[in-house]
């Protein structure tokens, strides 16, 4: 059996479906942060069957949630303070996200104007739709 120790302070992210946890790592920027990082890929789940972890250690004051809300707005978030869970953060869709999705309309004036961040609000949250700012463009998922 696996055993990665537990962390004193910093951030659990737990229940994310197997194997999105390096799209999530690169996602959240934890790739260009000085932190501690485990992964934990295909843990038994009794809920889930089988899940990844991501343990992050360290002050991530500046961590962006909301990338985690559009990824999967089913993953737990849980602060550590002292070795022990302080808080327990859930999630939602975001209501705007940007640079996480890129608009694939050849007009976009993103595809000109490529140093312009790629901003997406959310139109329809039944369906998960988020629409370009800039130029309306659908992006489902």
């Amino acid at each position: 059996m696996l055993n990665i120790s537990g962390i004193k302070d910093g951030i659990v992210l737990d229940h994310i479906a197997a194997g999105k946890s390096l799209d999530i790592y690169y996602h959240l920027g934890l790739d260009k942060l000085d932190c501690e990082v485990a992964i934990i890929k295909n843990a038994k789940s009794s809920k889930m069957g089988r899940k990844d972890i991501i343990k992050i250690a360290g002050n991530l004051d500046n961590l962006d949630l909301d990338v985690l809300g559009y990824i999967d707005h089913n993953i737990t978030v849980n602060i550590i303070a002292d070795g022990v869970i302080a808080e327990k953060k859930s999630l939602k869709l975001p209501k705007k996200i940007v640079n996480v999705i890129h608009c694939k309309n050849p007009r976009c004036i993103t595809s000109i104007e490529q140093e312009l961040p790629h901003v997406f609000k959310l139109a329809d949250e039944a369906t998960k739709t988020y629409r370009c700012l800039y130029c309306e463009e659908k992006y489902g998922k």
